[in-house]
């Protein structure tokens, strides 16, 4: 792995996103390490526990507008969906998984931290979907996700504000599970896994999966179109004003066209 660390603590695997020069942002090469990743964690009947965090002082800063991977033509932009396999890949991990939030963890990121099983954040952190403020709507299974944990209203005021929400909102809103100091963090992380991790494996990951199919089980139906709406949005011109505004470092003026 080039952008993922990957440390073994008996039981307990943590999982870094190591790009620190851009604030561990999710590029292609970062997504398809985390996908292959989770989908090699099938064959490791030693782990219990997985934790993802960043490496530094963020999480990550979400998707990297500045890679230079613009499709030319619509097949090529419906092919590259590298955040949707991670994503997935992600809530089909048989272990017991927990996102260890620090710093910023913004559109993508929170997607992940969505997606694992328990939240832990340190009180400093930044969380939100800025996809709204990029022309685009929020994808990757990002918004069944984040309604199931904050229920519908919090969730429009998440994903349409398009806020930085701290950690005790979030607390308080059942998206975090626990909060704690900066400093403590890994030490809380690995506490939580502790407990996950001394309970027998079969049966832990068992009733897991039995939560998840009972929980997102409809997501697949009726978020399929969800890329379908970032490539509907890609070519108009609220989008093209986004991006061109946050290289500019400008407010966007948004037209509706």
């Amino acid at each position: 792995m080039k952008y993922l660390e990957i440390k073994k603590d008996g039981f307990v695997t943590w999982v870094y996103l190591n790009r620190l020069d851009a604030m561990n942002a999710l590029s292609i090469d970062v997504l398809k390490e985390i996908t292959a990743f989770n989908n090699d964690l099938k064959r490791d009947l030693e782990t219990r526990v997985v934790i993802y965090t960043g490496k530094g002082a963020n999480f990550s800063a979400g998707a990297d507008l500045k890679e230079k991977n613009e499709p030319k033509s619509y097949l090529e932009l419906w092919r590259n969906n590298y955040g949707k396999p991670a994503i997935e890949s992600i809530l089909n991990v048989d272990q017991i998984t927990i996102a260890a939030v620090n710093g910023y963890c913004l559109g993508g990121a929170a997607c992940i931290a969505s997606a694992c099983d328990f939240r832990i954040a340190d009180t400093n952190s930044k969380l939100g979907y800025p996809e709204i403020d990029l022309g685009i709507n929020l994808n990757w299974f990002g918004l069944p996700l984040a309604v199931r944990l904050v229920g519908p209203a919090k969730a429009k005021k998440m994903v349409i504000g398009g806020e930085h929400e701290n950690a005790e909102t979030l607390l308080s809103w059942g998206f975090y599970d626990k909060i704690c100091s900066p400093n403590d963090l890994e030490l809380e992380a690995s506490k939580m896994a502790s407990i996950f991790a001394s309970k027998p494996p079969l049966a832990a990951q068992m009733i897991k999966r039995s939560v998840n199919e009972l929980t997102y089980g409809n997501d697949k139906p009726i978020m399929h179109m969800d890329y379908d709406q970032t490539m509907l949005s890609y070519e108009t011109k609220d989008r093209k004003e986004a991006v061109l505004s946050f290289f500019e470092k400008r407010k966007p003026e948004f037209t509706g066209e």
